[in-house]
């Protein structure tokens, strides 16, 4: 196992990565506050993780609530948040319960949005089992629901107790979900670690195999990336260069999320064929070469993932991208490269070079 720590003052956490965590029952009975817990999942993790997950708690003399939600971005609404509440208020959990998502990014974002809310705040534990979700979203403490007009648009910042990122739980992740959480491992490298995105570039077969060793190091070394950022800009409100450097590629790939339907696409695909269109700004602004441009896409097309956008045309991108929540005063700021493994926030793109990007992207 290896551990490493988001260093936050009092609300600091350990981020422990591994095989076989799920046993490992006092990594979580040690952060419980009370012998109560309520376990959030869904029907596709639950059949395979939750009665180990449950019967080590209840062994350890842990009362525990079970919550089984459908699975789905397109589930990720008030109505499933609501499933939640439901449960716990049928089992009388009291706010000392902790809430644990057990479950990819969808459960977390719900379960934690969940656990800041229910009687103005429990403890919350995250145990992610997909790529995307132990590299990205359970890291850093973003939780929330989406809305129609766009995406992880009510939620709350609510840090985790601790995180157990098992590496054992990629080996039933379906192929196209083990491609999109590598769309976040790639862009830690692009934003912030050159090194890491050679060492990406170098080692990609191995973690389309899904080795253990180098899955276990690429998750390693994102965390450390990601904890190193939200140490820094806990809630996002550096107004350069702080935590919004984590969102390349996302206002343009929520976009795809939202205006062709939620679901349609995975996270890390939009994601990554909004890292396309970033990289070809950048380009366009004389930042990057096209030989730049080039390598971010063939980094992303061997690891399966879309470096085409979706056909909504740039009026519907752009009106989309108007509901971003980096849009601060009217002021759309973006993601961009100005060199690979360094990122920049940028609110002076102008218009017409982000519609020709979006254009070039998206044929």
């Amino acid at each position: 196992m290896r551990t490493l720590s988001v260093a936050l003052s009092d609300r600091s956490y350990d981020i422990h990565i591994g095989p076989n965590l799920l046993d490992r029952v006092q990594l979580i009975t040690d952060r419980l506050p009370t012998a109560q817990a309520a376990v959030v999942s869904n029907t596709i993790v639950a059949p395979l993780y939750l009665a180990r997950v449950t019967e080590s708690l209840r062994a350890a003399g842990i009362r525990v609530t079970e919550i089984v939600l459908p699975d789905g971005e397109s589930h990720k609404n008030w109505e499933t948040l609501n499933t939640i509440f439901d449960g716990l208020l049928a089992n009388r959990c009291d706010r000392s319960t902790t809430i644990v998502a057990l479950g990819g990014g969808v459960i977390g974002d719900l379960a934690g949005f969940a656990a800041a809310t229910y009687q103005r705040g429990v403890p919350f534990i995250q145990i992610p089992t997909t790529l995307l979700a132990q590299v990205d979203s359970s890291v850093g403490g973003k939780t929330g629901i989406n809305h129609p007009r766009g995406k992880n648009m009510i939620g709350a910042f609510w840090q985790p107790k601790v995180v157990l990122a098992g590496t054992d739980t990629l080996a039933t992740l379906p192929d196209r979900e083990l491609s999109a959480g590598l769309a976040e491992v790639i862009k830690y490298g692009l934003i912030r670690d050159l090194p890491f995105l050679e060492w990406i570039e170098a080692n990609l077969d191995r973690l389309m195999a899904r080795d253990a060793d180098a899955l276990a190091y690429a998750i390693e070394r994102s965390c450390a990336n990601k904890a190193e950022v939200v140490a820094g800009d806990e809630r996002e409100t550096a107004k350069d260069n702080g935590r919004a450097l984590l969102n390349l590629g996302h206002t343009f790939g929520h976009a795809i999320e939202t205006g062709i339907g939620y679901g349609e696409w995975l996270h890390g695909e939009a994601v990554a064929a909004g890292m396309v269109m970033a990289a070809e700004l950048s380009n366009r602004l004389g930042w990057l070469n096209r030989a730049d441009v080039e390598r971010v896409c063939s980094v992303l097309a061997r690891a399966r993932l879309p470096v085409v956008g979706a056909s909504l045309g740039p009026d519907r991108y752009l009106d989309l991208m108007g509901h971003d929540k980096k849009v601060i005063a009217g002021r759309l700021r973006l993601v961009l490269l100005k060199r690979l493994g360094e990122a920049t926030t940028w609110a002076d793109a102008p218009p017409g070079e982000i519609r020709a990007a979006i254009d070039a992207c998206c044929a």
